[in-house]
Parts: structure tokens; C-alpha cells; sequence
């Protein structure tokens, strides 16, 4: 069944008088519990069509349906909302609050939907142990290695339980030794959870780990394989 349904999408930007077109076409749908990397070179579109898949940018024509849901059509404040409870993010710079701790960062989007103390601790607890950083819940950000950063930032995005995850370029700034954590954590968690991970990447390590791999070039979809 498929959770995302992507339409005609086009996402233009003018540059010193030119028109770049960032995605260009673009149709593809995603069922629950893939696994896939979005590849192709700079300049390509992969950042641009993460960010509309998040609802972090608006095409300028097609449609994205999450779970039925047309984003175009949903108002400002409906959006973030839907976002919230809907989509999870982790950022190549990480990207967490510094004067939190790991598990104040991990429960910090469960705070914005108010759910109880009792559920944010279990919850944030529950992952931070997934992403083997218990004990380490106390520690700030600054405390942390990139690879410990980069694993809370993968806890505080499924806090939510969302539907999918959105990661663009999360092992850009990890030695080898941290990705291979990394990837092999957020491939147990897609097993186990049948959450939807979607990358943006350049690193071929995550692409041998994706099991599909759609390619992107000028903003449109070239290629679109599978993995057996």
C-alpha cells in the first residue's frame, strides 16, 4: 500500500534571471517500510525533493498525497501539525537543541503534542536504548561524538512514531565507523517498525545498504531499481 503518491511534481527557482528547474516531472509512490536512497549528483534535485516531501518547501505544480492527505491543500498551521505527527527529519548537521540532553532532545517534538511525561520518558528511553546510547541520556550534545549526535537525532525523529523518515545526507560528516552503526541501527529499526526510511546521499555506503535506489539528474527520475 502507498503511503506517499507523488504527481507532475515540478519545483522551479529563478537565479539571476534564469529558471532552474530543481524537480522536474516527477512521479514516484512509496509504500510502508521501504528503505531507499535517492541518489544522483549536486544539483540534481534530491535535497529539493526531500524538503517537499517533508512539506518544508511548495511545488509549483503536481501533488503530494501522505496517506491520502494533498499537501498543497493543507493551511500553515494544519501543515506543521500534520509534519509533526506525520514526518520525521534527520539533518546532516544534526541539528539538535545544545543546551538539551540527549533525552530532553528526544522528547522534545513529544512536549510540542503534549503527550505525558510518563510516555515522552518511555518513549525517549525506548529509543535511546534502540540506538545504543543508554546511559548516555544525561549528556549534551557537546558531550557526544558526531556518530553519538548524529544517533539521537535518528531517536528524536522517530519520537513521533511518523510514518516515514526523511534523511538527507545523514553520514556526510561521520567517519566509517559511525555509518556503519548508523546505517545498521536505522535498518533494524525499519525491520522492526516498518518505518519508511527515505535518503538523500551521496554516500555509497548507504546506497549499497538501501533496498531500492532511484536516481535523479536535472531534477528528473532516471532510474528506479529495486534490490531483490
Amino acid at each position: 500500500m502507498n503511503i506517499i503518491e507523488i504527481t507532475h511534481l515540478h519545483k522551479t527557482y529563478n537565479e539571476s534571471e534564469v529558471k532552474v528547474h530543481a524537480v522536474n516531472g516527477v512521479n514516484l509512490n512509496f509504500e510502508a517500510g521501504e528503505f531507499a536512497a535517492i541518489v544522483g549528483p549536486s544539483g540534481s534535485g534530491k535535497t529539493t525533493l526531500l524538503n517537499l516531501l517533508g512539506g518544508l518547501d511548495s511545488p509549483n505544480d503536481g501533488k503530494i498525497l501522505i496517506d491520502k492527505t494533498d499537501l498543497s491543500e493543507l493551511k500553515s498551521s494544519d501543515l506543521i501539525k500534520f509534519r509533526m505527527k506525520n514526518i520525521g527529519f534527520v539533518f546532516q548537521s544534526y541539528n539538535l537543541i545544545p543546551v538539551l540532553t540527549a533525552q530532553e532532545n528526544v522528547e522534545f517534538i513529544m512536549h510540542l503534542q503534549n503527550r505525558s511525561k510518563q510516555e515522552r520518558e518511555e518513549r525517549s528511553m525506548e529509543l535511546l536504548r534502540a540506538v545504543g546510547l543508554d546511559g548516555r541520556e544525561n549528556s549534551r550534545p557537546n558531550k557526544l561524538s558526531g556518530g553519538q549526535q548524529q544517533r539521537v537525532a535518528v531517536a528524536r525523529a522517530l519520537a513521533s512514531k511518523p510514518k516515514f523518515v526523511l534523511a538527507d545526507e545523514p553520514t556526510a560528516n561521520l567517519d566509517s565507523k559511525s555509518t556503519e552503526q548508523l546505517l545498521s541501527i536505522m535498518e533494524e529499526l525499519n525491520r522492526k517498525e516498518n518505518i519508511t526510511f527515505i535518503f538523500s546521499t551521496h554516500d555509497q555506503r548507504v546506497v549499497n545498504k538501501a533496498r531500492r535506489v532511484i536516481t535523479l539528474e536535472d531534477g528528473k527520475v532516471i532510474s528506479d531499481e529495486r534490490k531483490r
